[in-house]
């Protein structure tokens, strides 16, 4: 049983799901002039392919990001080095090919592009990135250099 009222419409799209396409705009159906139905169908595709949700974590050897991508294989997903310190997540769920005797009655896996990018802070070591795609679950590893502790330097005190 939904819990939101009909009179938000048939939405198809969970607003959590990475992979969705579809925004969920609440004011759909009134006549306002700034509604999501005047923005254009690529800048809406464009702000719902940033909607992977991904974990980052610094720990003291690295920086870990994780990210849920349930069903796709390590050949639809890229991980990519931009710029300098700009680490770059990116994929595609391909939407499952309808045969003309199916009968659908429910359809709730989301199919569609995700784009994340995160800038890294100066101890990450760009070259060194490592990622792996394990039970759903991609894990990048991009490791940090040393922190180079200021030596103390004993003044012997004359008097």
């Amino acid at each position: 049983m939904s819990l939101i009222p009909s009179v938000f419409g048939g939405r198809r799209s969970d607003i959590f799901d990475p992979f969705s396409l579809e925004i969920w705009d609440p004011f759909e159906g009134f006549n306002f002039p700034s509604t999501l139905a005047n923005v254009p169908s690529s800048a809406r595709e464009t702000s719902a392919f940033a909607s992977a949700r991904i974990d980052w974590k610094e720990t003291p050897e690295a920086h870990v990001f994780k990210a849920d991508l349930p069903g796709l294989t390590k050949e639809e997903v890229k991980v990519e080095v931009e710029d300098g310190r700009v680490l770059q997540i990116s994929g595609e769920r391909s939407r499952e090919r309808e045969e003309k005797n199916d009968k659908w009655h429910r359809a709730e896996r989301s199919s569609g592009k995700f784009l994340r990018r995160f800038r890294l802070p100066e101890n990450a070591k760009m070259e060194q990135v490592k990622a792996s795609l394990e039970n759903g679950v991609l894990t990048v590893t991009v490791p940090k250099e040393e922190e180079k502790k200021p030596e103390a330097k004993a003044i012997e005190i004359s008097g």
